[in-house]
């Protein structure tokens, strides 16, 4: 029987480069949230996801994604995976 245990890993990025980021990541797999926060620690902004999301679906979190880019200079984004051991 595996447990599910959950992996934390935080990225600066910049404003600019925020969606392409995300993207990235999401194409890895095994994402089950992602949070963005301002370089001050505050979260303006989490996206639960759940495995195998794809098309469609992840099309209103990366437009929101994209306008949040728009306007940020500098966020650390924060992934949490689950990795199955």
């Amino acid at each position: 029987m595996s447990v599910a245990k959950k992996k934390t890993e935080e990225f600066k990025v910049d404003g600019e480069d925020l969606l392409k980021k995300v993207k990235a990541i999401i194409a890895e797999g095994n994402v089950r949230r992602i949070i963005i926060r301002t370089k001050e620690g505050k979260v303006i902004a989490e996206f639960p996801l759940t495995v195998g999301v794809v098309g469609a679906v992840l099309a209103a979190p990366l437009a929101a994604i994209g306008a949040i880019a728009a306007l940020i200079t500098e966020c650390t984004l924060v992934v949490e995976k689950e990795n199955k051991k």
